[in-house]
């Protein structure tokens, strides 16, 4: 049987996690396209269910994540392609859309190396670090106040899977406070007193990064250590978020390879 009406129940409930409120209300989220559910999939997040437009199965990949996911019990429902549009966030629909809980990552053993996002509103950009943080090792990402919505759909597509491989947390400054206790905490500042480079990164360290347009907040400022910056060439001013979290993050690992810290023992450059 195949899922034509837009009057369908669950049609109704994937739409309706567009919505930031619905999402935490139901502690769910839902994403599109082969790679993101397979990398759900193969992170051990289970479905709640799927719709799949039946052409798109008739693709050897599609057609093995989707018996793989029946043989567990997941439902799996065929959908028109009209149903398809409606639950889709993006302009063409990328033949399945599947509906997951909020991710419960482990958070490593020693999670000495982390990162604190205050402020960051472009989801774009939040997407992108995450797929920054997730390469370079992250023990764990924090969200403070002000931040855009960690399941914020363009988010999830910019991340392409990060979600599902670093641990993710949100809340007060009290209780990112406690969770950083015993690292050391450095914000990034386009006017820092250090260079990036300069810090000891094998430390167990924390990495503030503030919002594109106002900078960080108050109770950034007041919880590092100190700032560090990343030196330009003359006439720009700043870079893009992401691109700043990347050349501090693997500056650490780069440190922190060449020092043997966490089992990272090939030399590097």
């Amino acid at each position: 049987m195949m899922i034509t009406s837009l009057a369908n129940e669950k049609v109704k409930y994937v739409r309706s996690l567009k919505r930031r409120r619905v999402r935490y209300r139901e502690k769910r989220f839902s994403v599109e396209g082969l790679r993101l559910v397979r990398d759900a999939w193969e992170a051990g997040i289970i479905p709640a269910f799927v719709f799949y437009e039946p052409k798109w199965r008739e693709r050897p990949e599609a057609e093995a994540l989707l018996s793989a996911m029946e043989a567990a019990g997941v439902p799996c429902f065929a959908a028109s392609e009209q149903v398809l549009k409606a639950m889709s966030d993006t302009v063409t629909p990328q033949g399945i859309v599947a509906v997951l809980p909020f991710p419960d990552t482990e958070v490593p053993a020693r999670s000495d190396l982390l990162l604190v996002l205050d402020g960051v509103r472009d989801p774009g950009n939040l997407g992108a670090i995450l797929r920054v943080a997730a390469g370079a090792g992250v023990g764990r990402v924090w969200l403070a106040p002000g931040t855009v919505d960690l399941f914020n759909p363009k988010a999830v597509r910019a991340a392409m899977g990060a979600h599902f491989r670093v641990p993710l947390a949100w809340g007060a400054w009290d209780r990112i406070r406690e969770a950083v206790r015993g690292h050391q905490l450095w914000l990034a500042d386009v006017s820092g007193e250090r260079l990036y480079d300069e810090v000891d990164w094998c430390q167990p360290s924390v990495l503030i990064l503030g919002g594109e347009a106002s900078g960080a907040s108050r109770r950034a400022t007041g919880l590092a250590m100190g700032t560090v910056r990343i030196p330009l060439a003359g006439g720009v001013e700043s870079l893009n978020a992401a691109v700043a979290a990347g050349v501090i993050l693997f500056e650490a690992v780069r440190q922190r390879r060449r020092a043997g810290v966490n089992g990272l023992t090939a030399p590097g450059p």
